[in-house]
């Protein structure tokens, strides 16, 4: 095989999870920095599935990372389900390619069989512990010179040069030097030819023809023996960046015990595609003292110069607050946008078939107050259906038989408003107040129990004009005769 060379002028990025169960929101961000640099540059984005832990990978896990990478938007160029000169794109479907390179690095005595058994490992491990136990096993070369080739299970061990360092310039962290003597022969395949990380990894960018490899700083004990294998090929390095890492507010690793941390509970609580990827852009990268961005503008300004070093710490609070922007904001989510996603949300509270109609004239009296579509779809459901919801509690305190004059007032005056928009509906209400010594709060909770069922709601206006007349009145009209006939 002929080795690919990567050329500057067309970068080639790539995101390469591991099917084991959700897609951490961790891994998104690695994806989205990425899929940005791709994007910016007119690079190119690769998906890779890297499943050759067998035990956990799934197909359902798999499927769950295609589901959340589109539900985010971050589309890529090749990969599963899109194809590419490059294929295939799963590990699990590349055993062959991981035997053959191998092979020429052994041809080349780059690398060698070794065929301890891990009992015989295990020993030399529990023989050190005894002699010192705080030192840290290294695999001793016990088959670097070994020549025979038994009929025995053996794995491929990379040969380490025994002085020498490895120096590169990370995009983040600048220069990194780790002496060669701080590594060992480590393992590239298993006994039953399934690659460990590093070497696939290496394998796949190889042949991919990836120009930068941009990923978690925790990955940066990887890089030394990646290059290695890098320079033993023959093949050209990419770049590398190493990102800070998204921690628990107590400094922890971030995980599920900590709350949220799967792109789908996001999705599944009803929050913007957008709004995730822009709180997750902030872990590591900033652009002055802006925090809210669209996506356009995400791409427009991203650069690995204003990468930070250090890590951060998750902020579920500071989650909500961006989400909550977007919400408010028709240049981020675009009404037709918003109508589009609140839409799964009124189907969960059984309002199928909704009039977008409406749904689209309730956006103005809803948005400052939904801090997601979930959210929004519980203040839009009583717009939605023939009769609201009703908080019996607060209707039993509302519809007193004093009430029920008060909202026959109010019915009256609404009936003589010459035209039926919140201006003039508003000046009906305060009008009819002021003639009858009315004042606004004893008649605003029962209408606004009577129209939407609850205490709390926009503005009577806003309720009213979305509501329209004869809805309005006949909520109202059904309010009074409960109030009167209250005893």
């Amino acid at each position: 095989m002929t080795l690919p060379h990567p050329s500057a002028s067309a970068p080639r990025l790539r995101f390469a999870p591991s099917p084991t169960g959700y897609l951490h929101i961790g891994g998104v961000r690695t994806a989205l920095f990425n899929w940005l640099w791709a994007r910016k540059t007119k690079g190119t984005f690769v998906l890779r599935v890297e499943d050759t832990d067998q035990e956990r990978s799934t197909p359902e896990s798999t499927q769950i990372i295609f589901d959340s990478l589109r539900w985010l938007g971050i589309d890529w160029d090749e990969g599963p389900e899109k194809g590419g000169a490059h294929g295939p794109y799963t590990q699990m479907e590349r055993l062959g390619l991981y035997k053959e390179m191998s092979e020429r690095l052994i041809a080349n005595g780059k690398a060698y069989r070794c065929f301890c058994t891990k009992a015989e490992l295990d020993a030399q491990r529990e023989a050190l512990k005894a002699k010192d136990p705080k030192a840290t096993f290294r695999y001793p070369g016990t088959c670097r010179a070994r020549i025979d080739q038994p009929d025995l299970p053996f794995v491929v061990r990379f040969r380490m040069p025994e002085d020498g360092a490895v120096t590169y310039v990370d995009k983040v962290f600048g220069e990194v030097v780790t002496p060669n003597t701080a590594q060992q022969d480590f393992v590239l395949i298993r006994a039953g030819g399934v690659p460990l990380y590093n070497f696939g990894a290496v394998v796949d960018d190889i042949t991919m023809g990836i120009t930068l490899v941009a990923r978690g700083r925790d990955h940066m004990v990887n890089t030394p023996p990646q290059i290695l294998l890098y320079q033993a090929f023959g093949a050209q390095l990419p770049e590398f960046a190493h990102l800070p890492m998204m921690l628990a507010p107590s400094g922890e690793k971030l995980s599920k015990r900590h709350g949220a941390v799967s792109v789908t509970e996001y999705r599944d609580q009803g929050y913007a595609p957008g709004a995730v990827l822009n709180y997750l852009v902030r872990f590591g990268w900033s652009a002055g003292d802006q925090e809210v961005f669209s996506v356009d503008e995400l791409i427009e300004k991203f650069d690995w110069a204003h990468c930070g070093k250090g890590d951060g710490k998750f902020d579920a609070k500071k989650f909500l607050a961006i989400e909550h922007e977007h919400l408010r904001s028709t240049r981020l989510v675009p009404d037709d946008d918003y109508v589009r996603q609140v839409l799964p949300f009124l189907a969960a509270r059984g309002i199928e078939e909704p009039s977008t109609d409406i749904v689209r004239a309730a956006l103005p009296a809803i948005r400052d107050r939904a801090h997601t579509f979930k959210e929004a779809a519980d203040l839009l459901d009583f717009f939605l259906r023939d009769e609201p919801v009703m908080d019996e509690k607060a209707a039993a305190k509302a519809f007193v038989p004093a009430a029920g004059k008060l909202l026959r007032g109010l019915i009256g005056a609404l009936e003589e408003a010459p035209s039926w928009g919140e201006a003039t509906l508003d000046e009906a209400i305060k009008a009819w107040a002021d003639r009858d010594g009315i004042a606004f709060k004893d008649i605003a909770q029962p209408a606004r129990v009577a129209l939407t069922g609850r205490t709390a709601s926009p503005a009577l206006h806003q309720v009213l004009v979305v509501l329209g007349k004869d809805a309005s009145l006949t909520r109202l009209a059904r309010a009074a005769s409960r109030a009167e006939a209250a005893v």
